[in-house]
């Protein structure tokens, strides 16, 4: 079962996303007065009206401090903003700011320029509001921003160095903050070239590496990435962040043995941060190491009977390791929480569907009435209907389902094809595909989709051609290095090519049963049976799949190893009996053998 595996790389990713999605207005938070975007009305109106009230109580105090010109001006930038006509607005508060040179009026002007992104003005406008109040911690942090967009080295770095000899305590969570305000707006080298150069100027500032490292990974440069969290765990061996962000990163390279070092040597430093225990956990989970996981789970439950993530997740676990009644008594318990409910019912529904009653866990699927998981119920449903061979159901809640969720069409025109497929009705599948690709070409999931049914079919060509195609857009589409690698050794004698594929998908998942089976496959068609062996057993021993079965028996049966190739193929088809591959087997090699 794959649900808890993919659960958890979800939740471990969560725990140290690269940049929080913050907008600019908690960024500047020292600038109550911001515009905000999302009603036109509200920004027409605002921008002015709380500047003027400024100014009238500024001339409240002193009558001779803005003369009647400016306060023209003023009154006009007011109507203006009013009107939506921030073009004159930002001209009234700039030459007023000018005028009368108070930081609260250059400070809209600020805003304002920066609402419209106007990149000029705004440099002007916050250029003016340093010289007024150089302190100013929301001018240095939009002298920064601005500084990063327009990709200026130099200045960027005088900023930050700036912000961090004024607020050096908030440094760190002014970074972020930078970070996230930027997003998708600045490229991820030249932002990291921005951080080594503050690095130059604050060599013993951790967060600035932490960044760096966060940058790096995301560059795909692991060994850089690893280098920088490491500088930061020198200067702050405590840091939470730091020490999790380096066992993440040997998550992200699958060296989950590294991993779970590393977390278990900060368990036992830091016994009482639960957030190493948590993605400790996650890694025992990814090493298929359910019982050990489950006992972590059980820890954290006790030192806080309200951590529900602890105890969804035990639930998990337990349906690993085949505890059905207890992982069903944990997931009842859930039901009482709103926002675990559905959650909690989808997986008694996957409980149900274990134990073939297909009428209780449909109840469950239709019970999950919100959420995420409302969709991958009616899928569930209907991918467990068309396992029962029951077709009819399954087409009529696949319509129900394009009906309540159409935005969901990419996936469940998916569906609609692997609901051909199920029913052996290959070539209607393919032309289902054929037309939806002739709207989106491109789309990688259709293509790939469409690569199966043309195996299926006989149409290696058009199959090379899809997988191709996916490859030239996207080179490390493991699926799709797999499925090429896969049929050219099955199906042709193009092995050194087959091998460059699944070699090349081995390097970025080395630890995934299905291409381990695929390159143990090609290894036997090579003729290198014992690395063939090697390759089909590890798959066989992470994912016991009848597919895999019949190859590691198929290898066992040549090598004179007949007895063994028996018993796995007899273990396998009595849970499967109609299983193809396995037939496959039994009509090559067992129905004229004698023992």
């Amino acid at each position: 079962m794959q649900d808890i595996n993919e659960l958890k790389i979800g939740l471990s990713v969560s725990i140290i996303r690269l940049f929080p999605v913050l907008p600019v207005i908690f960024l500047l938070h020292g600038c109550a007065t911001a515009p905000e975007q999302p009603s036109p009305a509200k920004a027409a109106v605002k921008p002015a009206k709380i500047a003027l009230s400024d100014a009238r109580k500024k001339q409240a105090e002193d009558k001779n401090s803005i003369d009647p010109d400016v306060l023209f001006m003023l009154m006009t930038a007011e109507i203006a903003g009013q009107r939506g006509q921030y073009d004159v607005a930002l001209e009234g508060y700039l030459e007023a700011a000018k005028r009368v040179h108070d930081p609260r009026l250059t400070e809209r002007a600020a805003m304002i320029a920066m609402y419209m992104k106007d990149g000029n003005l705004m440099n002007e406008a916050v250029s003016l509001w340093l010289k007024q109040d150089p302190d100013n911690l929301s001018a240095r942090k939009i002298a920064a921003l601005t500084a990063l967009r327009s990709e200026n080295k130099q200045r960027a770095i005088a900023q930050l160095n700036a912000l961090f000899k004024l607020d050096p305590d908030g440094f760190e969570k002014t970074l972020f903050e930078l970070a996230g305000a930027l997003q998708k707006d600045i490229s991820v080298p030249f932002l990291y070239d921005v951080m080594e150069g503050l690095a130059q100027k604050q060599p013993n500032q951790a967060s600035v590496y932490f960044i760096q490292a966060l940058l790096a990974s995301d560059m795909k440069n692991k060994t850089l990435a690893e280098q920088k969290v490491a500088q930061a765990i020198r200067l702050q061996p405590d840091w939470d962040k730091a020490l999790l962000l380096q066992a993440q990163l040997a998550i992200y390279a699958e060296d989950y043995r590294r991993a779970e070092n590393l977390l278990k040597n900060n368990v036992l430093k830091y016994p009482d941060n639960s957030k190493y225990k948590q993605m400790l956990a996650q890694v025992l989970i990814k090493e298929a190491k359910y019982e050990e996981a489950g006992e972590i789970y059980e820890k954290l439950i006790n030192s806080d009977p309200n951590d529900y993530d602890s105890q969804f997740f035990l639930g998990l676990a337990h349906m690993q390791l085949d505890r059905a009644e207890k992982a069903e008594d944990i997931f009842n318990q859930l039901l009482n929480q709103k926002e675990w409910s559905n959650q909690a019912g989808f997986y008694l529904g996957k409980i149900e569907e274990k134990r073939e009653n297909t009428e209780k866990a449909l109840s469950w699927f239709d019970k999950v009435a919100d959420g995420p998981f409302q969709f991958e119920a009616g899928v569930t449903s209907i991918a467990l209907l068309a396992k029962t061979k029951q077709y009819v159901r399954a087409e009529q809640r696949l319509q129900e389902l394009q009906k309540q969720f159409p935005k969901q069409k990419p996936r469940i025109v998916l569906v609609q094809a692997e609901l051909y497929s199920q029913q052996k009705q290959y070539g209607k599948a393919y032309e289902f595909l054929t037309k939806e690709l002739n709207n989106a070409p491109d789309q990688e999931e259709l293509l790939y989709s469409r690569a199966l049914m043309a195996d299926r079919l006989g149409k290696l060509d058009v199959m090379e051609t899809d997988l191709r195609k996916i490859l030239a857009k996207s080179p490390d589409n493991v699926e799709a290095l797999n499925a090429l690698g896969y049929s050219l050794a099955d199906k042709t004698t193009r092995y050194a090519e087959a091998e460059i594929y699944l070699l090349h998908a081995l390097r970025i998942k080395p630890q995934e049963p299905v291409i381990l089976d695929s390159y143990g496959w090609l290894k036997y068609k090579m003729g290198n049976h014992q690395v063939a062996l090697d390759y089909l057993q590890r798959a066989y021993d992470k994912q016991p799949e009848n597919e895999i079965a019949a190859h590691l028996a198929e290898v066992l049966w040549v090598m004179g190893r007949q007895e063994d190739a028996r018993k796995l193929y007899e273990k396998a088809v009595e849970k499967a009996p109609g299983d193809q591959y396995l037939l496959n087997f039994k009509n090559k090699f067992l129905i004229y053998s004698t023992h």
